[in-house]
């Protein structure tokens, strides 16, 4: 079994128990299904309340106080990778893009996909230059030519001079 860390609990919320969720990623609905999670070392059934700028309010079976709720601050909620959802074509999990070789489309290497920035209008793909910068690419059609997963590689179209920043 692989464990996929969902979320990471920050505070209690409420006064039954209840819990609120900073998740990584923007996928609510994971938390509207009474799957089972994995927090510390227990499994436990979650169902989300309500959301919360940004956070999910989930209640977690078998808490049921605000101390028991608060003794989980800074808990990471994980789930089995046999849970992860379908993705729609062209979407991609980031922990499957991150190490990706990037190059043009004639080949040259313009780093390494170091990791996925989501907080943005648009992802911004994070590589690692081989000189050591930083490079963030838009992760739209216009510059993200193609993604092999399977493969570990990306095909970008950098919009002139971002490449020389």
């Amino acid at each position: 079994m692989s464990l996929i860390a969902v979320g990471k609990i920050v505070t209690a919320a409420g006064l039954r128990g209840e819990v609120k969720v900073y998740p990584y990623s923007g996928n609510f609905e994971r938390y509207q299904e009474s799957v089972a999670v994995f927090v510390g070392k227990e499994t436990r059934r979650f169902k989300l309340i309500r959301r919360v700028k940004g956070m999910a309010v989930v209640a977690l079976d078998g808490v049921v106080t605000r101390e028991q709720a608060e003794a989980l601050r800074g808990v990471e909620i994980f789930i089995d990778e046999s849970d992860l959802p379908e993705l729609p074509e062209d979407a991609f999990y980031v922990r499957d893009l991150v190490g990706c070789r990037v190059t043009d489309e004639e080949g040259a290497e313009i780093g390494t996909l170091s990791g996925v920035i989501q907080n943005t209008a648009q992802d911004l793909y994070e590589i690692s230059a081989p000189d050591g910068k930083t490079v963030l690419l838009p992760a739209v059609a216009d510059f993200v030519v193609s993604v092999d997963v399977a493969g570990k590689s990306v095909v970008a179209r950098p919009p002139k001079g971002l490449l020389e920043l």
